[in-house]
């Protein structure tokens, strides 16, 4: 049995240990091995553990972290073994005092079988310890794996987050600098325009010099040609002498030349208008018609007074004929009178008295004849009198055509130059509006544009109280106005001045870019401010049943809606809104709802106590809750609805107006547009606005319900005005909230509207007062920075709100 056992290999294996087979009798005597001292079961951890499983399978040694070993005191402890304490066990040898007792060795195999089986022990409680961290490190792994994964969804899901919050970061980075671009890029083409204006100017300067220039030339070829009509007419006093006819067409051409100089001298005195704005150059152009249609006269006359000369050589030849026929008849009778003279010569039986007779007679015929020779002559030297006369006027007609064709080449030339200089003053006036607009825009000043109305019939008529004027010079002329009170004159500049006999189109023109920036995206408000009867219920209504009377209003509808026709083709969809409102007596009123009728009656249910609540969002929009919005698709349903609220408006008559608004009116439209191919949306706002007129009491006369809504209307202007004094002073706390009309107003006064302000005015002296302070409020609110407008863009779904600004 020893040399079977000493050729076994030595126990190294984990499944050799646990094997519950294991006998003494399969161990030699010679071969066994002495168990050195086991360690004592402790705290052992994971770490431990694996230290011993890693010896038992033949790892690579690793040191133990626990204390030193304590032996087993019993089989029923467990026991941790190191390596040394396995090898010592396996190397082990039973030696015995005597090898013949059998006992001994019998005790000596059972205790080694004992630490043996306690070994074995250990490893198998040691296997299921590993079994049972296996399981709780797979559970481990498991709940680790997936928080992993939930890790790794929250990270994909927070890294796509910040992904698009670095892409919208980017993207305003990008719009910013296209923005600051843009701006820096507006900024330089405002200096380059501002050269170019001033280019322009310096050109226009030049133009004029030159233009002076040929108005001189042009007054030395009038002086020329007055010296050519005044040899022409020196010819024709000629011909006066021979002919009546000569003579009132001489009369008549003193007359036309006299009418010619006077329009000469007319033409001198307006020179210096005629350098200014180029209105001479027509004014030459009628004279030059004129002295053409002169012209043509004079060559109409000359052809019938050269008929008239041809018709009378015809008639002196014909008398000529006839006088030389009565010769040869005359001549035949003295041939037959000397015939008988010499026969009675002849016949003596003739007496003498009878031949002396015959002498008498004779002598008669030859006195006949000399006179009719004298006749001859005279008529002959009238013929070539006559036909001198009609070389004359041959020439003088040809004359008078060369030069026909000289003025009709110069008025040709002239009318050219005056189109060229019309047109370069139209495109100069374009470029100064624009640049002007622009100037405005970039400063975010509030444009103010004046129109004075015309005289009536009821107000003060004369010459000598004339109180308002306008300045004619270059930089002044249709900006400027100048108004006298006691003797004293006050000059006014603003955006545009309107006199009184500029037309509602004309005044529309002006307008009609700003009406466009609705449509672009933009916040627009127009509103007209003045005394009452001075024309602003005329400017922005007007009468919208006429096309030359229609006020701002309608003909803002019908661009828009023109405009939007138009721009379907390049793939824009609008939607529009309107509402209309006014305030009464410092109460909001929905002109749109179905509780108005034509007369406003304040004791009726609906209107008492009914208010309407003013917001204002984040974005500058105001809202006003319960007003009726409507949606509208074209101008007639507009009109339709205009004419319903233009019955529910109040109205009054006072002693300064038979039909005085008595109320703030605003007309708002809301424009929301989506262009299908490149997913733009735009919102813009225009907002019309009707203000009542500011009157004293003392001239309106107003008593009862009058009187308040007098009052009502001057503490809502007056709160108007203090707004306005604030923006102007820059104060940190403007009093939107003094009124409804303020804060209403607020977006458009203190916001990034684009905002234009017509002041009415009135040329009647008793109103020069109230005229001068309305000019005056004018000036302090073209002075105003509300900021610079912005457009209202975006790529999301627009509120489809209404809102006033």
């Amino acid at each position: 049995m020893a040399s079977k056992n000493q050729n076994k290999p030595p126990f190294n294996t984990l499944s050799t240990f646990s094997s519950s087979n294991y006998t003494a009798g399969e161990v030699s005597v010679d071969k066994r091995r002495r168990i050195g001292n086991p360690k004592m079961p402790s705290t052992a951890t994971g770490v431990k553990t694996r230290q011993a499983f890693a010896v038992v399978n033949g790892v690579a040694d690793v040191p133990p972290t626990s204390g030193p070993s304590s032996t087993a005191g019993s089989d029923s402890g467990i026991v941790e073994f190191s390596k040394e304490n396995i090898e010592a066990l396996l190397s082990e040898k039973l030696k015995t005092k005597n090898k013949y007792n059998i006992k001994e060795k019998c005790d000596l195999m059972s205790e080694y079988i004992r630490r043996l089986k306690l070994c074995i022990k250990w490893f198998q409680q040691l296997e299921g310890n590993y079994v049972t961290e296996k399981a709780s490190l797979n559970c481990l792994l498991e709940s680790a794996e997936k928080k992993c994964y939930e890790m790794e969804i929250q990270m994909k899901v927070k890294e796509e987050e910040l992904n698009s919050i670095i892409k919208d970061l980017r993207n305003n980075i990008e719009a910013l600098q296209e923005k600051f671009a843009k701006e820096e890029s507006a900024k330089l083409e405002a200096l380059d325009s501002y050269s170019r204006e001033k280019q322009a100017r310096d050109t226009a300067e030049k133009l004029q010099n030159s233009l002076s220039e040929e108005v001189q030339r042009v007054q030395q070829d009038i002086a020329s040609a007055n010296q050519k009509i005044q040899s022409l007419s020196n010819t024709y006093k000629g011909l006066q002498e021979y002919n009546k006819n000569l003579q009132d067409y001489n009369s008549r051409l003193q007359k036309d030349l006299g009418t010619v100089n006077e329009t000469l001298k007319r033409v001198e005195k307006e020179k210096a208008a005629v350098v200014e704005n180029l209105s001479g150059l027509r004014g030459h152009y009628t004279s030059l018609q004129e002295q053409l249609t002169s012209s043509r006269a004079v060559q109409d006359e000359a052809v019938k007074q050269k008929e008239a000369f041809a018709s009378e050589v015809g008639f002196l030849r014909g008398d000529l004929q006839k006088m030389r026929d009565d010769r040869a008849q005359q001549s035949l009778q003295v041939q037959v009178l000397t015939a008988e003279v010499i026969r009675y010569k002849d016949w003596t039986g003739k007496s003498v008295a009878e031949l002396e007779g015959m002498t008498i007679k004779t002598n008669q015929l030859e006195d006949t004849c000399l006179s009719q020779s004298e006749q001859i002559k005279r008529l002959q030297q009238q013929l070539a009198f006559a036909e001198k006369r009609l070389e004359m006027s041959d020439m003088s007609a040809v004359k008078t055509k060369e030069e026909y064709e000289e003025q009709k080449n110069v008025i040709f030339e002239l009318q050219s130059r005056l189109a060229d200089a019309e047109t370069k003053n139209v495109e100069g006036e374009k470029l100064r509006k624009r640049l002007h607009n622009t100037i405005l825009e970039l400063k975010g000043n509030i444009r103010v544009f004046c129109r004075v109305r015309p005289l009536l019939s009821d107000d003060t008529v004369s010459a000598e109280t004339n109180v308002m004027s306008f300045p004619t010079s270059t930089e002044a002329q249709g900006r400027g106005i100048d108004l006298i009170q006691n003797g004293q004159k006050q000059s006014f500049t603003f955006d545009k001045v309107f006199m009184p006999e500029a037309s509602q189109e004309n005044v529309f023109v002006e307008i009609s870019q700003l009406v466009q920036s609705a449509l672009d995206g933009y916040k627009v408000c127009i509103f007209a401010y003045g005394q009452t009867g001075s024309g602003k219920t005329h400017t922005m209504v007007g009468k919208p049943d006429s096309d030359n009377q229609k006020g701002l209003i309608p003909r803002s509808l019908e661009q828009v809606f023109e405009t939007r026709q138009s721009l379907q083709n390049q793939g824009w969809n609008y939607k529009m809104q309107i509402s209309m409102l006014e305030i009464y007596n410092e109460t909001i009123r929905d002109l749109l709802s179905p509780s108005n009728s034509s007369s406003f009656d304040a004791s009726r249910p609906e209107n008492v106590g009914k208010q309407y609540a003013i917001k204002h969002d984040v974005n500058g929009n105001t809202h006003v809750s319960d007003l009726t919005v409507v949606d509208v698709h074209c101008y007639s349903q507009v009109s339709k609805l205009f004419g319903l609220a233009a019955e529910s408006r109040s109205v009054g008559k006072t002693q300064m107006n038979q039909q005085s608004s008595r109320s703030h009116f605003v007309f708002t439209l809301r424009i929301s547009g989506v262009n299908e191919s490149t997913e733009q949306q735009v919102q813009g706002v225009l907002n019309l606005i009707d203000l009542a007129g500011s009157e004293r009491l003392s001239k309106s006369g107003s008593t009862g319900d009058r009187l308040k809504e007098t009052q009502a209307i001057n503490k809502s202007l007056s709160s108007l005005s203090d707004v306005i004094f604030a923006l102007a002073k820059k104060e940190e706390h403007v009093p939107f909230r003094n009124s409804k009309l303020t804060y209403l107003l607020q977006p458009c006064l203190g916001g990034n509207s684009k905002t234009l302000m017509f002041v009415n005015v009135s040329p009647d002296p008793p109103s020069v007062g109230e005229s001068l302070c309305s000019l005056r409020f004018a000036a302090r609110v073209n002075a105003c920075e509300i900021g610079i407008p912005r457009r209202q863009t975006s790529l999301r779904a627009i509120d489809s709100r209404l809102s006033i600004g």
